[in-house]
């Protein structure tokens, strides 16, 4: 008979207790693994990172392929809130010589108003932008040191020809309604267009976003790319702009307008393609590209008295003075109230009842309308004005002035041409209604009344963009075509004329042979008139002088131009504020940026007059 194990219970306890403990380790391991959702997906991200991807901006490209607008690497830190503060321990010190920055910069840009939508604790904003590619190299590697920091590669604007700041615009941080007006597009934080081209042109320049997954390292590197995520997007580079800018012009022009206050319009006649648009005071446009100084400089410049961020081309408006005598010369053949060879005498001015009304410069006789127009002779045009407008009766002429303004409709005067830039200005055109009012308190107004008019000064306001879309409209003879500054949108490899189903003729109701008289008078004006110091031989420009007074001592210098005379290829309109009369400043600077684009250079000949421009500084005249 055997005797007992007295070990055989001990045995058995300990296998139960062991195989108890291994169920307790199965069931936790269960219920870790398949029923704790929030532990499984912060498991999953330990080891995996989505990440927005940020697509290319499209390039701004002028009319020969030179590059306008191109982009730059730009890294950038960022920061969520919420992990940082809540880290045991950080190295404030440390951090900052990394980033070579200072702690006082560290507090300011970490500490945020969490009120402002910009901001939130729980998703990252923008700690710091444009570090050095050494520096962020060197931070991706200690990044994990730091809690709540990330890094990463965005790209910022260079405007590489460092020309045709108003024209192309400057990027600007989205506003909350735009976050949420166009849902997906933009977060906060993000910067799109905000004037010029960069803005016209947001929706094809910007592309699309793009949605990438990586594994990660423990200490938040990235190990390898998910290329097999279904949730994964490409990012889509924006489009290409090809515009009509001619960027040699585009320079040339800003630099003649140096220390000056006015602006230039170059357009094509036959296309309504804008050459060169230029704004004066102008800036660098890299000046506002994204950056740590930007906000400075972009306080600088609006605080500026002389307003460098205004567009005057398409904003500024201005009485056209006597480049406004073509049409007057114009509708008066028309209409049939002046002939093209009607002569006229001045005798210093217009006259009525013995009293001087209306000075004028002393020039030669008048023989017909083109030498009128060659030595702008204010008398032949006030007379026409009110030929035209009395034709029915000198009592308050509203039909004959309605129908004189029909015509200037049909010159895009009183509206806005519907270039591709923002911010651009109608004209005005007083109507019938208008002179009513001004003369409300008499039974009845005159011509005589607004005889200012005929040569262009009074209550007329037209952009420089308007004189040269009329300058346009003479050269081709009775028809003009929207003025425009993108040639084509170009998407991948499909290129798109954007412009195809918006661009038409628009024609003028005046013959071709009344805009050939005038044409002849304003080839005048360069061979015997007002401008003759601006001709340049073999050029054959057609041109008209203005002085338009602003109530100062120092009137505005004007000039309208085209060139050649027969088969045009450029028009012109340059206005500078307080330059004096129209061919002291305006028209040289036309037939310069004429010469330039017709021939390549300036020649020898006309030296002279490009270096007195480039040297000429003009700011002190002003008021």
């Amino acid at each position: 008979m055997s005797l007992p194990n007295p070990h055989a219970g001990r045995s058995t306890a300990i296998r139960v207790l062991f195989g108890l403990m291994l169920l307790g380790f199965l069931a936790k391991a269960a219920h870790l693994q398949l029923f704790n959702s929030a532990l499984s997906t912060q498991a999953e991200q330990i080891g995996r990172s989505q990440e927005t991807e940020y697509p290319s901006r499209g390039l701004i490209i002028d009319r020969n392929g030179d590059l306008l607008a191109a982009n730059k690497p730009s890294y950038q830190i960022e920061l969520t809130y919420e992990p940082f503060a809540a880290a045991q321990r950080f190295d404030t010190l440390e951090f900052c010589r990394l980033l070579d920055t200072t702690v006082a910069f560290f507090e300011q840009a970490s500490q945020k108003d969490w009120s402002d939508y910009r901001y939130s604790r729980i998703k990252p904003f923008v700690f710091m932008r444009n570090i050095s590619p050494e520096i962020f190299a060197t931070f991706q590697e200690r990044m994990h040191e730091f809690p709540g920091f990330s890094a990463s590669l965005r790209s910022s604007r260079n405007y590489s020809a460092s020309a045709g700041a108003h024209l192309l615009g400057f990027m600007g941080e989205v506003s909350q309604e735009q976050v949420t007006r166009e849902s997906g597009q933009y977060s906060p934080g993000d910067y799109r267009g905000a004037s010029g081209l960069e803005y016209r042109y947001e929706h094809a320049l910007r592309g699309e976003k793009g949605k990438q997954h990586y594994l990660v390292d423990n200490r938040g590197r990235r190990v390898e790319q998910l290329s097999q995520n279904e949730d994964s997007l490409l990012a889509i580079a924006g489009a290409n702009l090809h515009t009509t800018i001619d960027l040699p012009l585009q320079a040339y022009g800003e630099g003649l307008m140096a220390n000056k206050v006015g602006s230039i319009v170059a357009l094509e006649p036959s296309t309504g393609e804008v050459l060169a648009l230029i704004s004066a005071p102008n800036y660098n446009p890299n000046d506002l590209a994204i950056g740590q100084s930007r906000g400075r400089t972009y306080s600088r410049l609006a605080q500026d008295s002389l307003q460098p961020l205004l567009n005057r081309a398409v904003s500024g408006k201005y009485p056209p003075g006597s480049p406004f005598k073509t049409l007057v010369g114009l509708i008066g053949l028309q209409d049939g109230t002046i002939r093209s060879n009607q002569g006229m005498a001045c005798q210093g001015g217009f006259f009525s009842n013995g009293q001087l009304l209306t000075g004028c410069h002393s020039h030669p006789y008048c023989y017909n309308l083109e030498d009128a127009i060659a030595y702008s002779c204010n008398n032949y045009f006030v007379m026409a004005f009110l030929q035209n407008l009395n034709r029915e009766g000198s009592l308050s002429p509203y039909r004959t002035l309605g129908t004189f303004n029909d015509y200037l409709y049909q010159f895009g005067l009183a509206s806005r041409t519907g270039i591709d830039l923002p911010g651009e200005q109608a004209g005005f055109v007083p109507d019938s209604s208008f002179i009513s009012r001004a003369f409300a308190g008499e039974r009845y107004w005159r011509a005589i009344y607004i005889r200012s008019l005929a040569i262009g000064q009074g209550e007329y306001e037209l952009t420089t963009l308007q004189l040269a879309n009329m300058a346009s409209a003479i050269a081709n003879r009775g028809y003009w075509i929207k003025p425009h500054i993108v040639r084509k949108v170009e998407w991948s490899a499909d290129s798109t004329n954007y412009f195809d189903d918006q661009l038409g003729r628009n024609n003028i109701d005046i013959d071709r042979e009344h805009f050939e008289t005038v044409i002849a008078g304003m080839r005048g004006v360069l061979t015997k008139g007002t401008a003759r110091s601006a001709e340049v031989p073999g050029l054959n420009i057609c041109g008209k002088t203005g002085t338009a007074e602003n109530g100062t001592a120092v009137d505005h210098s004007i000039f309208v131009a085209f060139a050649p005379k027969d088969d045009p290829k450029i028009a012109i309109a340059v206005y500078v504020e307080y330059g004096g009369f129209g061919t002291t400043y305006a028209a040289p600077i036309a037939s310069l940026m004429i010469e330039k684009y017709l021939k390549g250079e300036i020649s020898p000949a006309s030296q002279w007059r490009e270096d007195r421009l480039l040297n000429t500084n003009l700011l002190s005249l002003r008021p």
